[in-house]
C-alpha cells in the first residue's frame, strides 16, 4: 500500500505544486475560512453548510461564516473547538506533507474533530484517507503539521 501513497503523493505534488499556500490557515484573499462554510455545521451536525455574512466571527484574523446567530454565539464562546483539523488544509495532504486547498463538501467527522479534503479530477483524499487506518494517518499528520506550522510561526 505504502507505493500507492507514493505515486499518489507524486501526482498530487505534481497536480498542485504551483498552489500550496504560505499561510498558516486555507483561507480566501478576503481571509474567510471553509469557503465560507459553517465550522459549527460540520462538528455539531455533520453537514457542510453554507454560512451567511450576517453571521460572522473573527478568530486570530480569520473570518469565519455561520448558518445562524446561534451557531455563531457556539462558535464566539469556544472557537478552538470548532477550527478545523490542519488549519483546513486536505487532511491527507499534511499526512503526506504537503498544504493542498480542499472541497468543502469532502469531510469527515471523527473524535469530535473534523478534517477536510481536497478532492479533483485526479484524486479524492477523502477515499485515500478511508481506506486506510485513520489513527495512523492522523497522528502522522499532526507530525507533519507541527513541522509546516513551525515554518510560518
Amino acid at each position: 500500500m505504502k507505493s500507492i501513497l507514493i505515486i499518489v503523493l507524486f501526482s498530487i505534488s505534481l497536480s498542485h505544486a504551483f498552489g500550496q499556500s504560505k499561510t498558516e490557515y486555507n483561507i480566501d484573499n478576503s481571509n474567510v475560512a471553509l469557503n465560507g462554510f459553517s465550522p459549527v455545521s460540520y462538528l455539531d451536525l455533520g453537514l457542510a453548510q453554507r454560512g451567511v455574512r450576517t453571521h460572522k466571527s473573527t478568530y486570530d484574523d480569520v473570518i469565519y461564516y455561520f448558518t445562524n446567530e446561534e451557531q455563531k454565539a457556539k462558535f464566539d464562546k469556544d472557537p478552538e473547538r470548532y477550527l478545523p483539523q490542519f488549519g483546513g488544509y486536505c487532511a491527507f495532504g499534511i499526512y503526506v506533507g504537503a498544504k493542498f486547498r480542499t472541497d468543502p463538501n469532502k469531510f469527515l467527522v471523527k473524535d469530535d474533530q473534523y478534517f477536510l479534503f481536497l478532492n479533483d479530477l485526479e484524486v479524492d483524499a477523502k477515499q485515500l484517507w478511508m481506506a486506510e487506518d485513520h489513527e495512523s494517518l492522523a497522528t502522522e499528520a499532526q507530525r507533519n503539521w507541527k513541522k509546516l506550522r513551525a515554518t510560518y510561526n
